[in-house]
């Protein structure tokens, strides 16, 4: 793509600040014919560049300058834009000053790289919390995100159930779940732990620095920490037949990914598309509560206690709904 071309072609230009199109046609891959109308286009998006001509000469750079775009290609550029979230942005406390990182950002981009991130911002927008997740108040969001981004030490307090406790945290990233806030820290030493924002109710900067955990990854780590909340959480398996339907609501009424581990196991369908599953579950009883959202869609196969809890959930919606008679004096009765 010629965009990224473009922003190859500046970075190598600031590396080595001044260059035949010789040497930059090897080095990029391309004709000198390429480079030549590469540099005419970053010439006219404003980059200050100028050919030497003779023995010596060559594309340079003016002395001094340097673009601010430092590592990003013309994909990451543009996904910069797709991301800026204005829902996250404010919660973080950064609208103004993200608006205006990507004015700036803009009016240094060559322009074919500015068109590109410009549509992808036009066409995509991330909306971080689900249809049925009421926005969640995290008071405390704009100086967590603060520390994390000075790597300073923080001190917290944080609610745990009925009591709050006080806690200095090594504050090391935020993750946004769902529309929820998670802060990995590591608390005065220990191991990496998760911390829900929302909970935090007072957040104070010790004025101390940190040093990070070395080969610390947050996105790594976030993966593994998910993977072994959702191994505490879903401890019991239940065997399920499900109808067409069932299988295809099954993620709306549980757990959406252990929903969707089940139908990828599933059995081979019946003659009627009935499949059998095998789905991870909370506990029986909340399972039971959960299916009976999938009405004559699902049948309960193991353990015992599932399908005497549905049998005994469908026997108390079918007396509830029974029709209602009409006697002679106008009266309904049951």
């Amino acid at each position: 793509m010629r965009a990224s071309r473009l922003v190859t072609l500046l970075f190598t230009l600031q590396r080595r600040r001044a260059a035949t199109a010789a040497e930059l046609a090897r080095e990029l891959e391309v004709s000198e014919r390429t480079i030549y109308r590469d540099v005419a286009a970053l010439a006219d998006a404003g980059v200050p560049l100028f050919t030497e001509p003779g023995r010596g000469g060559g594309i340079r750079l003016v002395d001094g300058w340097r673009t601010r775009l430092d590592g990003l290609t013309a994909h990451e550029a543009a996904a910069l834009f797709a991301a800026g979230a204005p829902q996250v942005r404010a919660e973080l406390g950064m609208s103004a000053a993200l608006a205006g990182a990507q004015a700036k950002l803009l009016a240094t981009l060559p322009a074919g790289m500015g068109a590109q991130a410009r549509t992808v911002a036009e066409r995509f927008h991330l909306d971080a919390p689900g249809w049925f997740h009421a926005r969640q108040e995290v008071a405390q969001l704009v100086a967590v995100a603060g520390a994390v981004w000075e790597q300073r030490r923080l001190r917290i307090a944080y609610r745990r159930r009925d009591e709050v406790v006080e806690r200095v945290l090594d504050p090391l990233g935020l993750v946004l779940k769902a529309g929820t806030w998670y802060l990995a820290a590591r608390a005065e030493g220990a191991a990496v732990l998760t911390f829900r924002v929302a909970r935090i109710t007072a957040a104070e900067p010790t004025g101390e620095g940190f040093e990070r955990p070395s080969g610390f990854d947050l996105v790594e780590w976030w993966a593994e920490a998910a993977s072994r909340f959702e191994g505490q959480l879903l401890r019991e398996t239940v065997r399920l037949r499900l109808g067409p339907r069932g299988l295809r609501n099954l993620p709306h009424v549980t757990d959406p990914d252990a929903a969707v581990r089940a139908v990828l196991h599933a059995a081979e369908p019946d003659v009627q598309g009935w499949r059998e599953v095998v789905l991870d579950v909370e506990d029986v009883a909340v399972a039971a509560s959960q299916l009976t959202g999938l009405g004559g869609e699902v049948e309960a196969l193991d353990p015992p206690e599932l399908r005497t809890a549905l049998a005994a959930a469908g026997a108390a919606l079918a007396a509830r709904n029974a029709p209602r008679r009409v006697s002679s004096t106008g009266t309904r009765s049951t």
